[in-house]
């Protein structure tokens, strides 16, 4: 049993870094200004999967029965929408920001380059792009991770720890699972955030390429899971 739930663990730290779980948090972390406003984003996705994974897991064992294909499918769908709203939103605020390149030259010859953005004409003091909107992040980030809870791989981890010999080592196996997962995401989110913050502060066209990739992975990556489980509904 100790061995199933080392592996449980192990399995929730790998679930992390799956390639829609990993956009979906890159998407959220480019709404905050600091690493540590990033860390608990992918916290709370992770505890957002976890609880949804428990409450999936605690029905199927109870009554004894997998979820449906097509059911399961349509959560996959809803998961591809989910990835394309995160992708195009990221690349509507880059967008709207628009930031724009320039080289100076002084009269005695230097030159240098710098960036700065044009929010729709808006005030363009400092202090207008220095605020964000904590509780609303955080409550997206839970949402997102309640959502990719419901579908796909998480499926599998309900199916194996209904093998388990009784609902209690069942549901143990999950909540190790959704330690995993948590722990995971929050590491992740720190090698995630982290470059993208260094590149915020003092490279502007860096941190817009890097954001406009999040963009664009994460519209790519919605795309395809659409494509892949239209025809399952």
């Amino acid at each position: 049993m100790l061995s199933l739930l080392f592996f449980g663990f192990l399995l929730g730290l790998r679930h992390a870094v799956e390639a829609d779980h990993v956009a979906a948090v890159a998407s959220l972390t480019t709404k905050t200004s600091k690493i540590r406003d990033a860390i608990p984003l992918g916290l709370l996705w992770g505890m957002g999967h976890t609880i949804t994974i428990f409450t999936v897991g605690a029905v199927v064992m109870s009554m004894d029965q997998l979820i449906p294909e097509r059911v399961a499918g349509m959560l996959e769908l809803a998961v591809g929408f989910m990835l394309l709203w995160l992708g195009s939103d990221v690349l509507w605020r880059l967008w709207r920001d628009r930031i724009h390149f320039h080289i100076h030259t002084h009269m005695d010859g230097v030159r240098h380059f710098h960036a700065h953005g044009h929010n729709n004409d808006r005030d363009h003091s400092a202090s207008a792009h220095q605020h964000s909107h904590p509780v609303r992040i955080k409550c997206r980030a839970l949402l997102v991770g309640i959502m990719h809870g419901m579908a796909g791989s998480a499926a599998v981890i309900v199916l194996t720890a209904s093998q388990a010999p009784s609902f209690a080592s069942g549901m143990v196996y999950i909540a190790i699972f959704g330690l995993g997962s948590i722990l995971g995401m929050g590491l992740l989110t720190t090698v995630i955030s982290w470059p993208m913050h260094v590149a915020a502060k003092s490279m502007g066209a860096v941190y817009t390429t890097l954001t406009a990739s999040v963009g664009v992975i994460t519209v790519g990556l919605g795309l395809s899971i659409i494509y892949t489980n239209w025809a399952a509904i």
